[in-house]
């Protein structure tokens, strides 16, 4: 345990702690394989849930207080250099920052709960393709995703969005910064919700900071190591998140034994449902209509200052 503590928390190597609790690197490293694979067996299902209807409640009121409705948080990605990666996987591997990485794309919420964490894309992928990839809009096309209704601007929407920096494409259930903004409200827009989207960024700093085997290069060979370190560190992040809430706050509540709600159809019903779940999600059209109904509520509030 203090090994595997150790290296998580501090980031030295397997055989810099073997004069600290005499023992050798071969057995530190077994015990942080040991170690951060029971993390994720007995805590990545309550850890890493996705929002129950509770916390998509907690989520929309809290956006509702920050004058973003329908928010469910701030998505990005991070990338952790690979160090000893496989001369034969540099090539997938490498971006344009010449060096092997491997990518964790997280959506945060604004107490820097990590609700989505999707680890293992190679660097030659952009955020785009990886979100293309991931599972974070999984229940939305199979139709257990928590209810969501809110209205702005005088316009009702039924999905929440996340906020980004720019980069992710024009979809109905993202919510992009303006690349150039022109005039008194594009330009305030563009200054609330870059201020709102410093949520993921500072959940990866303070990830970092408080496990620095994620700050620094990985040094393990295989994948599925860093996997469950990653996953692990996440799971760690997010036990600390609700133990530093509180008693004064609302504390989590998980149900083990719970099952998604899931709305029983038959095989040409489930790919319908899918196909127009998709089609809503991907609404360019949507997209632009939220984007402007969101500026002018900014306004309809901060304008008049």
């Amino acid at each position: 345990m203090t090994t595997a503590i150790r290296q998580l928390a501090y980031g030295v190597s397997s055989d810099a702690v073997d004069e600290y609790v005499r023992i050798g690197a071969s057995t530190a490293m077994l015990a942080l394989r040991k170690f951060v694979q029971a993390i994720v067996e007995l805590f990545g299902d309550e850890y890493l849930r996705a929002p129950t209807e509770a916390d998509t409640a907690r989520l929309l009121a809290e956006g509702e207080r920050c004058e973003f409705p329908g928010m469910l948080g701030s998505i990005d990605c991070m990338h952790w250099v690979w160090k000893n990666c496989s001369k034969a996987w540099h090539g997938a591997y490498t971006g344009h920052t010449r060096k092997p990485s491997i990518v964790l794309e997280a959506v945060a919420s604004y107490d820097l709960w990590i609700w989505h964490a999707f680890f293992g894309m190679p660097r030659s992928l952009n955020d785009i393709n990886i979100l293309h990839r991931s599972n974070l809009f999984i229940r939305l096309t199979d139709g257990t995703a928590p209810t969501v209704s809110y209205t702005i601007n005088g316009n009702r929407y039924d999905m929440g969005y996340y906020l980004d920096d720019g980069i992710y494409l024009e979809w109905a259930i993202i919510v992009r910064a303006i690349p150039a903004p022109r005039g008194n409200k594009s330009i305030h827009f563009s200054a609330m919700q870059a201020s709102m989207h410093k949520d993921v960024e500072r959940a990866f700093g303070v990830l970092q900071s408080r496990f620095a085997i994620v700050r620094g290069p990985a040094r393990v060979w295989d994948q599925s190591t860093l996997h469950n370190i990653m996953t692990a560190c996440i799971i760690m992040h997010n036990m600390i998140i609700e133990d530093e809430r509180g008693s004064a706050s609302t504390v989590q509540v998980f149900d083990y034994m719970g099952e998604p709600t899931r709305v029983h159809r038959n095989a040409d019903d489930g790919v319908l449902h899918y196909v127009e779940a998709t089609q809503a999600i991907r609404n360019r059209a949507m997209h632009h209509q939220l984007r402007d109904d969101r500026v002018e509520h900014l306004w309809s509030i901060h304008g008049a200052q």
